[in-house]
Protein backbone atom coordinates (compact mmCIF):
# COMPACT_ATOMS: atom_id res chain seq x y z
CA UNK A 1 0.00 0.00 0.00
CA UNK A 2 1.42 3.29 -1.13
CA UNK A 3 0.39 5.17 2.33
CA UNK A 4 3.15 3.28 4.11
CA UNK A 5 6.13 4.82 1.70
CA UNK A 6 4.66 8.27 1.10
CA UNK A 7 4.16 8.69 5.11
CA UNK A 8 7.74 7.73 5.75
CA UNK A 9 9.00 9.99 2.70
CA UNK A 10 7.62 12.67 5.00
CA UNK A 11 8.81 12.19 8.11
CA UNK A 12 12.23 10.39 7.71
CA UNK A 13 14.21 13.63 7.95
CA UNK A 14 12.15 14.66 10.92
CA UNK A 15 12.00 11.80 13.34
CA UNK A 16 14.53 9.03 14.70
CA UNK A 17 13.13 6.30 12.17
CA UNK A 18 14.37 3.09 13.49
CA UNK A 19 13.83 -1.09 12.30
CA UNK A 20 10.91 -3.19 13.92
CA UNK A 21 12.25 -6.00 16.47
CA UNK A 22 12.08 -9.66 15.38
CA UNK A 23 8.73 -11.79 16.87
CA UNK A 24 8.79 -15.24 17.01
CA UNK A 25 5.62 -17.36 16.09
CA UNK A 26 5.32 -17.76 19.55
CA UNK A 27 4.79 -14.09 19.87
CA UNK A 28 1.87 -14.36 17.30
CA UNK A 29 0.17 -17.37 18.27
CA UNK A 30 -0.65 -15.85 21.94
CA UNK A 31 -3.11 -13.76 19.83
CA UNK A 32 -3.95 -15.81 17.22
CA UNK A 33 -4.99 -19.60 16.30
CA UNK A 34 -2.08 -21.52 14.60
CA UNK A 35 -4.34 -22.53 11.77
CA UNK A 36 -4.79 -19.00 10.80
CA UNK A 37 -1.94 -18.30 10.49
CA UNK A 38 -1.27 -21.20 8.29
CA UNK A 39 -3.64 -20.51 5.90
CA UNK A 40 -2.72 -17.07 6.15
CA UNK A 41 0.99 -17.64 5.08
CA UNK A 42 0.12 -20.78 2.50
CA UNK A 43 0.51 -19.87 -1.16
CA UNK A 44 -2.67 -19.61 -2.57
CA UNK A 45 -1.33 -19.86 -6.08
CA UNK A 46 -0.21 -23.40 -5.31
CA UNK A 47 -3.32 -23.74 -3.05
CA UNK A 48 -5.64 -23.33 -6.09
CA UNK A 49 -4.88 -26.38 -7.48
CA UNK A 50 -4.40 -28.82 -4.57
CA UNK A 51 -6.41 -29.51 -1.15
CA UNK A 52 -4.91 -27.15 0.98
CA UNK A 53 -5.45 -25.55 4.51
CA UNK A 54 -4.95 -21.81 2.92
CA UNK A 55 -7.53 -19.14 3.03
CA UNK A 56 -10.87 -19.96 1.50
CA UNK A 57 -11.89 -17.43 -1.33
CA UNK A 58 -14.68 -16.00 1.62
CA UNK A 59 -12.39 -15.17 3.82
CA UNK A 60 -10.18 -13.81 1.41
CA UNK A 61 -12.86 -11.79 0.46
CA UNK A 62 -13.84 -10.26 4.10
CA UNK A 63 -10.05 -9.91 4.55
CA UNK A 64 -10.12 -7.59 1.07
CA UNK A 65 -6.08 -8.14 0.23
CA UNK A 66 -4.70 -10.04 -2.62
CA UNK A 67 -2.97 -13.58 -2.20
CA UNK A 68 0.46 -13.50 -1.98
CA UNK A 69 2.41 -16.04 0.02
CA UNK A 70 4.51 -12.80 2.02
CA UNK A 71 1.41 -11.80 3.81
CA UNK A 72 1.98 -13.40 7.02
CA UNK A 73 5.70 -12.12 7.09
CA UNK A 74 4.86 -8.28 5.58
CA UNK A 75 1.97 -8.67 8.50
CA UNK A 76 4.12 -9.74 10.83
CA UNK A 77 6.78 -7.29 10.37
CA UNK A 78 3.73 -4.26 11.04
CA UNK A 79 2.89 -5.96 13.39
CA UNK A 80 6.48 -5.91 15.28
CA UNK A 81 6.71 -2.20 14.61
CA UNK A 82 3.63 -1.95 17.31
CA UNK A 83 5.81 -3.98 19.74
CA UNK A 84 8.73 -2.35 19.43
CA UNK A 85 7.05 1.73 19.60
CA UNK A 86 5.46 -0.12 22.81
CA UNK A 87 8.30 -0.73 24.24
CA UNK A 88 9.93 2.57 23.28
CA UNK A 89 7.00 4.68 24.48
CA UNK A 90 7.53 2.55 27.93
CA UNK A 91 10.89 3.60 28.04
CA UNK A 92 10.99 7.26 26.43
CA UNK A 93 7.71 8.59 26.91
CA UNK A 94 5.95 8.51 23.68
CA UNK A 95 6.31 6.34 20.19
CA UNK A 96 4.69 5.86 17.05
CA UNK A 97 4.87 2.85 14.27
CA UNK A 98 4.93 3.92 10.81
CA UNK A 99 2.07 1.27 10.27
CA UNK A 100 -0.68 -1.03 12.57
CA UNK A 101 -3.57 -0.19 14.24
CA UNK A 102 -4.96 -3.19 12.67
CA UNK A 103 -8.05 -3.13 14.48
CA UNK A 104 -10.21 -5.58 12.44
CA UNK A 105 -8.18 -8.81 13.29
CA UNK A 106 -9.48 -11.15 15.33
CA UNK A 107 -7.89 -14.67 16.37
CA UNK A 108 -8.95 -16.81 13.76
CA UNK A 109 -9.65 -14.37 10.89
CA UNK A 110 -8.57 -11.39 9.35
CA UNK A 111 -11.23 -8.64 8.53
CA UNK A 112 -10.83 -5.09 6.75
CA UNK A 113 -7.12 -5.15 5.40
CA UNK A 114 -6.43 -6.40 9.19
CA UNK A 115 -4.50 -9.60 9.05
CA UNK A 116 -2.40 -9.50 12.82
CA UNK A 117 -3.90 -7.59 15.39
CA UNK A 118 -1.21 -5.56 16.42
CA UNK A 119 -2.25 -3.97 19.81
CA UNK A 120 -3.24 -7.54 20.98
CA UNK A 121 -0.30 -9.25 20.06
CA UNK A 122 1.96 -5.49 21.67
CA UNK A 123 -0.37 -6.57 24.72
CA UNK A 124 0.27 -9.84 25.23
CA UNK A 125 3.80 -9.36 24.35
CA UNK A 126 3.84 -7.53 27.63
CA UNK A 127 2.12 -9.41 29.52
CA UNK A 128 4.34 -12.82 28.36
CA UNK A 129 7.75 -10.67 29.39
CA UNK A 130 6.36 -9.45 32.75
CA UNK A 131 6.23 -5.54 31.88
CA UNK A 132 2.30 -5.55 31.30
CA UNK A 133 0.71 -2.08 33.03
CA UNK A 134 -1.83 -2.35 35.48
CA UNK A 135 -4.16 0.11 33.22
CA UNK A 136 -3.72 0.36 29.29
CA UNK A 137 -5.81 2.94 27.22
CA UNK A 138 -7.05 1.92 23.78
CA UNK A 139 -8.04 4.90 21.96
CA UNK A 140 -9.57 4.35 18.35
CA UNK A 141 -10.62 7.82 16.34
CA UNK A 142 -10.66 5.76 13.06
CA UNK A 143 -13.72 6.33 10.98
CA UNK A 144 -15.07 2.57 11.81
CA UNK A 145 -14.94 0.42 14.87
CA UNK A 146 -12.35 -1.17 16.85
CA UNK A 147 -14.34 -4.00 16.65
CA UNK A 148 -11.32 -7.21 17.04
CA UNK A 149 -9.90 -4.90 19.86
CA UNK A 150 -13.16 -4.76 21.70
CA UNK A 151 -13.88 -8.55 21.03
CA UNK A 152 -10.31 -9.33 22.25
CA UNK A 153 -9.82 -7.76 25.61
CA UNK A 154 -13.45 -7.84 26.80
CA UNK A 155 -13.41 -9.53 29.77
CA UNK A 156 -9.44 -8.59 30.30
CA UNK A 157 -9.82 -6.25 33.32
CA UNK A 158 -5.27 -4.85 32.27
CA UNK A 159 -7.17 -3.04 29.13
CA UNK A 160 -10.48 -0.15 28.45
CA UNK A 161 -11.38 0.08 24.98
CA UNK A 162 -12.94 4.04 23.45
CA UNK A 163 -13.79 3.77 19.72
CA UNK A 164 -15.59 6.67 18.02
CA UNK A 165 -16.86 6.36 14.29
CA UNK A 166 -19.32 5.67 12.32
CA UNK A 167 -22.35 4.12 13.45
CA UNK A 168 -23.69 2.87 10.25
CA UNK A 169 -20.59 2.58 8.75
CA UNK A 170 -18.00 -1.40 8.48
CA UNK A 171 -18.06 -3.55 10.23
CA UNK A 172 -21.87 -4.27 10.08
CA UNK A 173 -21.47 -6.43 13.08
CA UNK A 174 -20.38 -3.98 16.04
CA UNK A 175 -18.66 -5.65 18.92
CA UNK A 176 -19.48 -4.61 22.70
CA UNK A 177 -17.05 -1.84 24.08
CA UNK A 178 -16.24 -0.26 27.12
CA UNK A 179 -16.94 3.32 25.57
CA UNK A 180 -18.33 3.15 22.30
CA UNK A 181 -18.89 6.33 20.85
CA UNK A 182 -21.13 5.79 17.25
CA UNK A 183 -21.60 8.78 15.14
CA UNK A 184 -24.06 9.52 12.23
CA UNK A 185 -22.70 9.04 8.29
CA UNK A 186 -20.86 11.92 7.41
CA UNK A 187 -20.83 13.64 10.18
CA UNK A 188 -19.63 17.47 10.33
CA UNK A 189 -16.29 17.70 11.17
CA UNK A 190 -17.62 20.07 13.88
CA UNK A 191 -19.95 17.50 15.59
CA UNK A 192 -16.76 14.70 15.53
CA UNK A 193 -14.80 17.08 17.45
CA UNK A 194 -17.66 17.79 19.80
CA UNK A 195 -17.97 14.38 20.49
CA UNK A 196 -14.56 13.44 20.78
CA UNK A 197 -14.16 16.14 23.70
CA UNK A 198 -17.08 15.22 25.82
CA UNK A 199 -16.45 11.66 25.93
CA UNK A 200 -12.70 11.43 25.88
CA UNK A 201 -11.82 12.54 29.37
CA UNK A 202 -14.36 10.49 30.76
CA UNK A 203 -12.33 7.43 29.44
CA UNK A 204 -8.91 8.79 30.76
CA UNK A 205 -10.29 9.60 34.11
CA UNK A 206 -11.70 6.51 34.77
CA UNK A 207 -8.97 4.16 33.46
CA UNK A 208 -6.04 7.24 34.85
CA UNK A 209 -3.84 4.94 32.39
CA UNK A 210 -0.08 3.66 32.70
CA UNK A 211 -0.07 3.01 29.00
CA UNK A 212 -2.47 4.56 25.77
CA UNK A 213 -2.24 2.80 22.42
CA UNK A 214 -3.80 5.73 19.91
CA UNK A 215 -5.10 4.12 16.62
CA UNK A 216 -5.42 7.99 14.86
CA UNK A 217 -6.95 6.78 11.72
CA UNK A 218 -6.86 9.21 8.41
CA UNK A 219 -9.97 7.92 7.32
CA UNK A 220 -11.82 10.86 8.82
CA UNK A 221 -11.18 12.82 6.17
CA UNK A 222 -14.08 14.38 4.03
CA UNK A 223 -12.48 13.22 0.87
CA UNK A 224 -11.86 9.40 2.11
CA UNK A 225 -13.69 6.59 0.34
CA UNK A 226 -14.41 4.60 3.23
CA UNK A 227 -14.56 6.60 6.04
CA UNK A 228 -17.88 8.29 5.82
CA UNK A 229 -16.87 12.04 7.84
CA UNK A 230 -16.28 14.63 6.91
CA UNK A 231 -13.15 16.64 8.41
CA UNK A 232 -10.91 18.75 6.82
CA UNK A 233 -7.09 18.85 7.19
CA UNK A 234 -7.67 21.64 9.81
CA UNK A 235 -9.97 19.56 11.70
CA UNK A 236 -7.98 16.37 11.80
CA UNK A 237 -5.15 18.64 13.10
CA UNK A 238 -7.27 19.70 16.08
CA UNK A 239 -8.25 16.13 16.55
CA UNK A 240 -4.83 15.09 16.73
CA UNK A 241 -3.61 17.60 19.56
CA UNK A 242 -6.62 17.13 21.38
CA UNK A 243 -5.65 13.66 22.33
CA UNK A 244 -2.01 14.28 22.37
CA UNK A 245 -2.94 17.04 25.18
CA UNK A 246 -5.10 14.29 26.92
CA UNK A 247 -2.70 12.16 27.04
CA UNK A 248 -0.12 14.36 27.85
CA UNK A 249 -2.09 15.87 31.23
CA UNK A 250 -2.73 12.03 32.19
CA UNK A 251 1.11 11.74 31.25
CA UNK A 252 0.49 8.38 30.36
CA UNK A 253 3.44 6.49 27.74
CA UNK A 254 1.73 6.63 24.43
CA UNK A 255 1.90 4.80 21.36
CA UNK A 256 0.43 6.21 18.44
CA UNK A 257 -0.80 3.98 15.04
CA UNK A 258 -2.03 4.69 11.87
CA UNK A 259 -5.25 2.87 11.46
CA UNK A 260 -7.24 3.10 8.29
CA UNK A 261 -6.86 5.86 5.65
CA UNK A 262 -8.45 5.69 1.51
CA UNK A 263 -8.06 9.08 0.33
CA UNK A 264 -9.52 9.97 -3.40
CA UNK A 265 -6.58 11.81 -3.62
CA UNK A 266 -3.25 10.32 -4.04
CA UNK A 267 -0.68 10.61 -1.91
CA UNK A 268 -3.05 11.85 0.41
CA UNK A 269 -3.38 9.68 3.05
CA UNK A 270 0.44 9.33 3.63
CA UNK A 271 0.45 12.92 4.32
CA UNK A 272 -2.47 13.10 6.66
CA UNK A 273 -0.58 9.87 8.63
CA UNK A 274 2.80 11.82 8.58
CA UNK A 275 1.11 15.24 9.74
CA UNK A 276 -0.13 12.76 12.86
CA UNK A 277 3.05 11.64 13.13
CA UNK A 278 4.88 14.84 13.00
CA UNK A 279 2.40 16.71 15.62
CA UNK A 280 3.27 13.53 17.81
CA UNK A 281 7.27 14.40 17.41
CA UNK A 282 6.56 18.09 18.28
CA UNK A 283 4.05 17.45 20.89
CA UNK A 284 7.19 15.08 22.43
CA UNK A 285 9.75 17.74 22.08
CA UNK A 286 7.62 20.35 23.83
CA UNK A 287 7.07 18.27 26.67
CA UNK A 288 10.46 17.69 26.96
CA UNK A 289 11.72 21.71 27.41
Amino acid sequence: MEKFPDAHSHVQHAVDVRLPLHLARRDLERVHQPAYLDAVSYDVAIAATTASPGLTRYARNRLGLPANPRLLARSTLETAGTVAATLAALDVGMAANLAGGTHHAFPDRGLGFCVLNDVAVAVEYLRAHGRLPDQILIIDTDAHQGNANHAFFRNDPNVFTYSLHVGKNYPAAKEPGDQDVPLPRYVSGEAYLEALQSTLPSALARTEPDLVFWISGADVHADDRFGQMSLSDTQIAERDHYVLGQCQHYVAPLVVLYGGGYNRTPGKTGWLHAQTILRVTEAFADSKT
